[in-house]
């Protein structure tokens, strides 16, 4: 296990230097993806220090064989020794961070060379801005497609929709506010679902979102989710959503999309898993269209909650697309 001390520790920084950045990387023992990951991230243009933190979860701590670092490069891996998921394993990795700036890459995803230089000279112009972000490739099975945000997603945006491209490989963040004012990632999510969402939430309120408008971060989509048919879990993570940020509720759109979401869930686990919960997928249909009748998730819920439509061929209908539900 690699134990190097973290950047903060490191004397041979000079000043005036560009910032150095930490990118933590999850990762639930998948040494291929892992690698490529690591080393799409070892192996940036940029002139600064990169610390890479690997953070195991729930597997031992193993260092990628990337051979020998180039200047300015460190890698370290560590167990997450916070609650099991990617939120704690995120935080582990945040915690252990010793970079000015925190950067996610999951490990099965890949940055481009000048993804973290061209990153970095967006922040030093938006010292306002709480998060810098970049366009994306979505590899599909069949095609691939660049999904480039708008160069600046203010809060009112992320509380009507979730913003098509804003993904959290791509997310560069000043340490100072994940420790401070934003605070760490949500552990109390369950299943740590949306917790990329409820981030950009709460970094939000902070400040803009400043998007590189480069497709620099290639994420490889496999048409399958790690949420996948876990609909329960999905409801209840809606909810807290919908109880942690009451301004969600204010945007009639906003709420609706959410509520939406639930209903097709709840739907979704009643008819797949008999949970009896047709009920209350129909009661929140209802109160969507009453607030959105154009809200298709929620005619999705009662199309699958009257035994119409099998909701695994309905979502996979949506992920050859690169969409969820």
């Amino acid at each position: 296990m690699n134990d190097h001390p973290p950047l903060e520790d490191d004397t041979s920084r000079l000043p005036g230097e560009p910032p150095a950045v930490t990118a933590v990387v999850p990762t639930v023992d998948r040494p291929e993806s892992l690698l490529r990951a690591v080393r799409s991230i070892l192996h940036q243009d940029y002139p600064g220090w990169i610390e890479v933190v690997v953070v195991h979860d729930g597997t031992p701590p193993r260092a990628p064989d990337v051979g020998v670092l180039p200047p300015r490069r460190r890698l370290r891996v560590v167990a997450n020794t916070r609650s099991r998921g990617l939120a704690g394993a995120r935080n582990t990795g945040i915690l252990a961070a010793g970079g000015d700036l925190v950067a996610f890459c999951d490990d099965d995803d890949l940055w481009r060379t000048s993804k973290l230089a061209r990153q970095v000279e967006a922040w030093e112009k938006n010292r306002d801005a709480s998060a810098v972000a970049t366009g994306m490739t979505l590899v599909l099975p069949d095609r691939a497609t660049d999904r480039i945000p708008p160069a600046r997603t203010r809060h009112a945006h992320l509380v009507r929709s979730r913003v098509l491209g804003l993904h959290p490989s791509s997310f560069l963040i000043p340490r100072n506010l994940l420790g401070g004012t934003v605070g760490l990632v949500d552990e109390d999510l369950p299943g740590s679902y949306g917790e990329d969402y409820d981030l950009l939430l709460r970094l939000s309120r902070r400040g803009d979102i400043v998007v590189v408008q480069e497709p620099l971060l290639v994420v490889e989509w496999s048409g399958s989710s790690y949420f996948d048919g876990r609909w329960t879990m999905i409801a209840q993570a809606l909810a807290h959503l919908l109880d942690k940020h009451p301004d969600i509720a204010r945007d009639r759109r906003g709420w609706s999309r959410v509520a939406g979401q639930i209903a097709f869930a709840q739907a979704a686990a009643a008819r797949t898993r008999g949970t009896g919960g047709r009920p209350r997928a129909v009661r929140w249909s209802v109160r969507t269209l009453g607030r959105d009748p154009r809200q298709l998730r929620a005619w999705a819920a009662l199309a699958v909650a009257a035994g119409l439509v099998d909701p695994a061929w309905l979502l996979g209908r949506v992920q050859r697309r690169g969409h969820g539900l």
